[in-house]
């Protein structure tokens, strides 16, 4: 076959890029560039559409890996193979927080009383909240209690959600779902509170929202980072012990 004839011909294209796709999708790196491509363009498409808090570049990060995945009927193990190096960086993410508290800590001293305060309560409203909401409409104990942690990070939520006789793998999805929706509407929803001190919004999106809203408040300014970091690490804290609390008022 001439080479006038295999591009005239996309049928005879298909089966060596079909071969050459599952090649790749045996190698870890195929993943991991497709992860961190789909999230740069994320983050491009974001600032194209000026910063728009809709445009979260998680989610759309999520989508289209979910997509590819499933159009190439790629299992989760071969994905993780790869992604597993973007999951190692997450612990030294975290562990980075400390330099911009580290500028803040003034400010974080100066509200320590409030901060605390604020971090039992949103903590103690977002378990009751999502209970009792979900409990008026009839759903099952086991949701319920599975959406109790939902406001924590994926592994604390995990461990909590099988302690207090949730689904663990239920739970993940919550967490993940909890943080994005977060991220995408702390943004309109504070500024039609009038809540302007980015502590204060910083700190609100790390106990509602987890990661995913504490990397959005890192995209608004320090400040508001710095706060969402504190209310991310600390409600891991206090929800192992308000969670269950919060299920003997339910």
């Amino acid at each position: 076959m001439t080479a006038q004839t295999a591009i005239a011909d996309p049928a005879a294209l298909a089966a060596p890029i079909g071969r050459l796709w599952v090649y790749l999708g045996t190698t870890p790196l195929l993943w991991l560039l497709l992860t961190v491509g789909a999230y740069a363009l994320a983050v491009r498409l974001q600032q194209r559409l000026r910063g728009s808090p809709f445009v979260n570049p998680v989610l759309i990060a999520v989508l289209v890996v979910v997509a590819l995945l499933t159009l190439s009927d790629t299992p989760y193990e071969v994905y993780f193979n790869g992604a597993q190096f973007v999951h190692f960086l997450l612990g030294t993410a975290t562990v980075a927080l400390a330099i911009p508290l580290r500028r803040q800590w003034p400010a974080v001293r100066a509200a320590l009383t409030p901060l605390t305060l604020a971090l039992l309560v949103g903590n103690m409203v977002g378990a009751l909240s999502a209970m009792w909401m979900l409990k008026l409409f009839g759903a099952p104990s086991e949701l319920v209690l599975s959406i109790a942690p939902k406001s924590v990070t994926a592994p604390v939520a995990m461990g909590i959600a099988d302690k207090i006789g949730g689904v663990p793998e239920l739970t993940a999805v919550l967490v993940v779902l909890t943080g994005m929706l977060g991220a995408t509407m702390a943004t309109p929803l504070l500024n039609a509170l009038r809540i302007d001190d980015p502590a204060a919004r910083g700190l609100a999106v790390g106990i509602a929202a987890h990661g995913i809203g504490t990397a959005r408040a890192f995209q608004v300014s320090e400040v508001a980072g710095t706060f969402a970091g504190i209310g991310m690490a600390a409600s891991t804290i206090a929800a192992s012990l308000l969670v269950p609390l919060a299920i003997r008022l339910v």
